[in-house]
């Protein structure tokens, strides 16, 4: 497969407000697109498989018209395209051109919904989009690729709380930009690619957000000493020999972009500021690779990382040859590559590779020394309910609550169950009780937990009326049980239950039943 050369020149958005409004009354939106294609169209759409949409676009209505022009790029006539969008405005901005009597799109344009119904628009190099047709061959250098299930996952964990500074690092197409620019004061959007900015721009200003900062460079560099209330970064993560392409591949050696990109990213936050990323790491043989992670967390933070997949080198090759088009190439070439691949992962003794989540928190008093960081390192490949930014905020509030009280102190408090959890008992059909108890998460990270019948017993107790001890000790007196040993064992328990989000203090406020 032959590198695709780029288009030479990119749109500007002199005329976005126009084009918007003109997307907009067309319904070229992401409901739009769901009601004009159906079901399984839109989904095949997903797939990259553009028969079905070609065929629920027939028409000649705008929104058919705009549809197989910037999703689908296939020509449309010159009086049909100017029946659909302000033509001559979009033919000086440069996002259409004319060949003859029909006009082509210069790049994708996907609809996009945001968090709260709002109507944006990716802009992404042609083919580029998710759901797109396929135009550009990705192995073209410095291709700027549009929104994908990565992208998607960022901005669902992200934690959206109001703040004066927002960073972007690495921003591709500007998804994260755009989000955060809802509730961020100034957000500085960086890329090492110079295209991907003015991709960014392009985004921000078809969706009618504003402007954003935007330098060129990599990593941390373009920003200097500069400090943030939020980092957020889906990087060129891929553990791959050599930087062929600058949209996935680090260009550092093994897993040492991300590791690097995280213990940088400490002394950028502002004192309880996020730094939130996609990343992948190694699985290195006579390694934990919980300790691995750990290692990565900066001085005064505290982190949460989440594994969420893994894959064995040899799967981890293919899936990303096959990203690139390699498969459908020379055979032997293929081979080749395969090979280069397999042989850098045996010389850093790399056995398997982890994708996740990782977070972390800046936080002075751990900086100090007045507390001891929290650091989470799990496995969590389970499903999850989105967003999840709510969830992970409510996650280091408790590890505030936790740090801030001891057993005694836990056991004065008061607590509330979380409103989605729900109780499930398990046992034999026609027994007295039940061979144990679940308590089930119905949203966030959707955990369950095993109690004994204390456990179940307090938990459906806890309304936030009652302290801990003395529901302990009303237990105590129902099951014939020392309350003096009920209390001396059980705060473990409630302690567990409050880090995983089972039972909130009474009267904290909680971010994840607030959506903030």
């Amino acid at each position: 497969m032959s590198t695709t050369s780029l288009p030479p020149r990119l749109p500007v958005s002199a005329h976005a407000a126009r084009l918007r409004e003109a997307l907009l009354a067309a319904g070229f939106t992401a409901d739009g697109l769901l009601d004009l294609l159906g079901a399984p169209a839109y989904s095949a759409l997903a797939r990259s498989e553009t028969v079905p949409a070609l065929r629920a676009t027939r028409g000649d209505s705008p929104l058919e018209t705009l549809v197989r022009l910037f999703l689908l790029q296939q020509p449309v006539g010159h009086d049909v395209a100017a029946a659909a969008l302000p033509l001559d405005e979009a033919l000086d901005d440069g996002w259409v051109v004319r060949e003859d009597d029909d006009v082509l799109a210069t790049v994708d344009i996907r609809p996009y919904g945001g968090p709260d119904g709002e109507d944006w628009f990716i802009v992404s190099d042609l083919g580029c989009a998710v759901g797109g047709a396929g135009g550009i061959g990705t192995k073209a250098e410095g291709v700027v690729l549009g929104v994908g299930g990565a992208s998607t996952t960022l901005a669902g964990i992200t934690v959206r709380t109001p703040v004066s500074s927002a960073l972007d690092l690495g921003t591709g197409s500007g998804i994260q930009a755009l989000h955060a620019a809802q509730h961020a004061t100034l957000v500085t959007a960086t890329d090492l690619n110079a295209r991907a900015l003015d991709f960014t721009r392009l985004t921000l200003a078809l969706s009618g957000a504003r402007e954003a900062e935007l330098l060129e460079g990599s990593l941390f560099e373009p920003v200097d000493g500069d400090t943030y209330d939020l980092i957020v970064s889906n990087p060129p993560f891929v553990i791959s020999p050599g930087a062929r392409l600058t949209y996935r591949d680090g260009g550092m050696g093994g897993d040492d972009l991300c590791r690097t990109l995280v213990q940088q990213a400490g002394e950028r936050l502002n004192d309880g500021g996020y730094a939130q990323f996609l990343a992948n790491w190694q699985h290195v043989e006579g390694e934990e690779w919980q300790d691995r992670l750990r290692s990565w967390v900066p001085r005064g933070c505290d982190a949460w990382i989440v594994q969420r997949e893994v894959q064995d080198v040899t799967q981890y090759a293919e899936l990303w040859l096959r990203d690139s088009g390699d498969h459908r190439g020379d055979p032997d070439a293929y081979r080749a590559a395969y090979d280069r691949w397999l042989d850098e992962f045996e010389a850093r003794k790399t056995r398997a590779i982890g994708f996740g989540w990782i977070t972390i928190r800046r936080n002075d008093a751990v900086a100090s020394g007045a507390v001891e960081p929290s650091i989470l390192v799990e496995e969590w490949p389970h499903p999850v309910e989105q967003p999840l930014g709510p969830t992970v905020r409510a996650h280091f509030e408790r590890q505030d609550y936790l740090r801030a009280h001891d057993d005694a102190a836990l056991l004065s408090d008061r607590f509330t169950l979380a409103p989605e959890v729900m109780q499930e008992q398990v046992g034999l059909p026609g027994a007295e009780d039940p061979e144990h108890v679940v308590l089930r998460q119905n949203r966030g990270m959707r955990r369950a937990t095993k109690v004994d019948h204390v456990g179940a017993g307090f938990a459906g107790v806890c309304d936030g009326t009652l302290s801990a001890g003395r529901i302990l000790d009303a237990i105590g007196q129902l099951m014939g049980e020392d309350p003096v040993v009920l209390r001396d064992r059980t705060p473990q328990a409630i302690r567990l239950l409050v880090e995983e989000g089972f039972l909130l203090p009474a009267g904290a406020e909680s971010a994840e039943e607030h959506g903030a």
